[in-house]
């Protein structure tokens, strides 16, 4: 019996540390062992944080549903939002053997939720942006 979840929040940074315990218990629940959770929570607080700051910009009026559910033998996690679309394409890759004085500020979120999660696609259609990152449970 596949297993979903689904929350909705506001875009406040202060529903990051709800967002989390959701997610977290989603992902215990669909079989996920404690460091792939502590991974799948990262990879959507950082999801999340960049949704309120850069989709938003900040503006708390914002919604932000995410769903988790087991498809097979992966967990899977949706971020929906009505904000700014978003092209993942016009962000350029970290230049990570840069010294730091040299590197960009930020710009690293990607490459994170990229190394935390066995999956990462985002999509732009009716006016939404869809994050889907995917999980595989061992």
């Amino acid at each position: 019996m596949p297993k979903k979840f689904q929350l909705s929040v506001t875009s406040r940074l202060e529903r990051l540390a709800e967002i989390s315990k959701f997610v977290q218990r989603a992902a215990h629940a669909c079989g996920l062992r404690s460091n792939a959770c502590d991974d799948v929570q990262m990879a959507v607080d950082e999801a999340c944080a960049n949704v309120i700051e850069h989709a938003y910009q900040g503006k708390a009026n914002g919604k932000i549903k995410i769903v988790c559910e087991r498809r097979g033998n992966n967990f899977v996690v949706q971020i929906i939002d009505h904000g700014i679309p978003f092209d993942p394409k016009q962000i350029a890759k970290p230049i990570l053997d840069a010294p730091l004085t040299e590197r960009n500020i930020g710009g690293l979120g990607i490459f994170f939720m990229s190394k935390l999660m066995d999956q990462v696609d985002f999509d732009f259609s009716r006016g939404e942006n869809v994050l889907t990152m995917m999980k595989r449970i061992k």
